[in-house]
């Protein structure tokens, strides 16, 4: 996988490889995910059944856009798992601007994620009013999407047009189950991707399976 920054770490974990991110503030678990020390640095393993970020990464994803200093803005943060280890790649001079509607999870993701960490800014909005989002400040270079809408495509596109840079990078979980259950996954994908050619140069589809089942991430370019 492509990363010059080499800010994704495999460590050696019972014996086997496993994707792990340097642990921004150190001692601190977000979902009791395994600390490892490594001389005197603290390494976060990356669980890939609770990130689908870490499935892709995994299953062979290519070019991992966030790199140290990246400014990303991230809808559907949920509980703030795969934000959590966006925040460590970003580092202190990245930042990430979360955007999550459900106050429930965004109650849990306050509490575990965003308080403890500086560079992450949480926006309780609805992802398809990206004119409300008044914390994002200038353009970023990766907008990552991880809703279950079925029209989660047209409010990606409609996000990165209003924030995201040319050149910039795109990263979409199609979840076609929250699309269509009646259609085959594979065509749901397909015709989700027809929807970016417009606007982006798709450049990696994975199949996330066997960690999410019927879920698909895109990479393309702004």
């Amino acid at each position: 996988m492509e990363n010059d920054e080499g800010n994704i770490f495999w460590i050696k974990v019972d014996g086997e490889k496993k994707p792990a991110t340097l642990n921004l503030v150190p001692g601190n678990q977000v979902y009791k995910e395994k600390l490892v020390k490594v001389k005197d640095e603290e390494f976060r393993i990356w669980d890939p059944f609770r990130s689908k970020l870490a499935a892709a990464i995994i299953n062979g994803l290519e070019i991992l856009p966030i790199v140290r200093k990246s400014k990303v803005l991230y809808l559907g943060v949920s509980t703030g798992t795969t934000a959590s280890h966006v925040s460590d790649i970003v580092g202190p001079s990245g930042i990430v601007f979360c955007v999550e509607h459900a106050s429930r999870v965004a109650r849990d993701f306050l509490d575990r994620v965003a308080a403890h960490r500086s560079n992450i800014v949480p926006i309780l909005q609805d992802a398809r009013n990206p004119k409300q989002y008044f914390s994002v400040y200038g353009t970023v270079d990766v907008v990552y999407v991880d809703i279950a809408q079925p029209d989660q495509t047209e409010i990606a596109i409609l996000n990165c047009k209003t924030f995201l840079k040319k050149g910039g990078y795109l990263m979409l979980v199609i979840k076609t189950r929250s699309i269509d259950v009646t259609k085959d996954p594979a065509q749901i994908i397909k015709s989700e991707i027809k929807k970016l050619s417009p606007d982006f140069d798709v450049i990696q589809e994975i199949d996330l399976y066997p960690y999410d089942k019927d879920h698909a991430i895109v990479l393309a370019k702004y």
